[in-house]
């Protein structure tokens, strides 16, 4: 089977020299000659592998992370065919934009150090998403809803090389759905910024221009997400090997694992351990680079 290593780094913090190169080379069986994506940040090299690769991948990978040690580099390693998918699935809230907004809506009714440390531990899988979401929403209550303005205007800040990201897929014929277990209030400002063709998200309930306190039901969390993913699968009639999906957090976890590709986003340990691939290191343009394209390729 042809496999690829893709070693990638944050572009604004390049770190893949020769040398660096030369040693990740050494590592692989039957190395081709590197394809620079991107020079000093972004680096495939094909090898060959075993016809059932899964366990030789995992041990590679944890190989090549030994030789890398502390570097800030990212390594994905996966069969080299259909590398680039069709239909891609992210989160929002820690993955397409750097902030949790229940966590600053929480912070007008002065109350964010106890939500953020409920979403904390809802990320982490510690405790079940859905009463943790209604917890937190319950909080709200009262809460004018026109600060919703207010945090998108002062507060969201979109990740880097979010929107590179969808539109390139976008330009190369994929589908892109943001799916968040956030609220529609803000998936669909931050969707139509970066460019995603659907939104799905939670719903709250305002009354008189205040939250009332509820969410709508039924909540999109974790079974949510794969649902999403497993019926757009189905309407484009793709396979599985055609789909990504990116995250964070525990709620994640059904649909990055059940993606061709899932990725683990700057994610919680959870996740990370069980996903196919992680970025730790890289902005959202790690996610083009894992996929072959090369910075030129790029759409903004």
């Amino acid at each position: 089977m042809s496999l690829v290593a893709t070693f990638i780094c944050n572009p604004a913090n390049p770190a893949l020299e020769s040398t660096i190169v030369d040693g990740l080379l050494a590592v692989l069986p039957s190395p081709d000659k590197p394809h620079w994506l991107f020079n000093e940040v972004a680096v495939d090299i094909p090898f060959s592998g075993a016809e059932n690769a899964h366990a030789e991948v995992h041990n590679i990978e944890a190989h090549l992370r030994e030789v890398r040690a502390d570097l800030p580099i990212d390594i994905v390693v996966q069969p080299i065919a259909f590398r680039r998918k069709k239909l891609f699935l992210a989160d929002m809230d820690s993955t397409m934009i750097g902030q949790e907004c229940i966590d600053e809506l929480a912070d007008f009714a002065g109350l964010k150090e106890h939500v953020a440390g409920i979403t904390e531990r809802a990320m982490r899988g510690e405790i079940a998403f859905e009463p943790a979401l209604r917890e937190r929403v319950a909080l709200l209550k009262d809460l004018p809803a026109s600060v919703v303005d207010e945090v998108l205007a002062s507060r969201i800040v979109p990740t880097p090389g979010g929107r590179e990201l969808v539109m390139t897929m976008r330009a190369h014929g994929a589908y892109t759905c943001l799916v968040s277990g956030g609220f529609t209030l803000f998936t669909g400002a931050i969707a139509q910024k970066l460019g995603f063709q659907e939104n799905r998200a939670n719903e709250l309930v305002i009354a008189d221009g205040k939250f009332t306190g509820v969410v709508r039901e039924p909540i999109v969390g974790r079974a949510a997400k794969l649902d999403t993913l497993v019926e757009l699968r189905e309407s484009f009639d793709l396979d599985e090997i055609d789909t990504l999906a990116v995250g964070d957090g525990a709620n994640d976890l059904g649909m990055i694992q059940a993606a061709g590709l899932g990725v683990a986003y700057h994610a919680k340990p959870a996740v990370s351990a069980a996903a196919a691939a992680r970025i730790d290191h890289g902005d959202l343009t790690a996610l083009l680079y894992a996929q072959g394209y090369r910075r030129d390729e790029f759409v903004a």
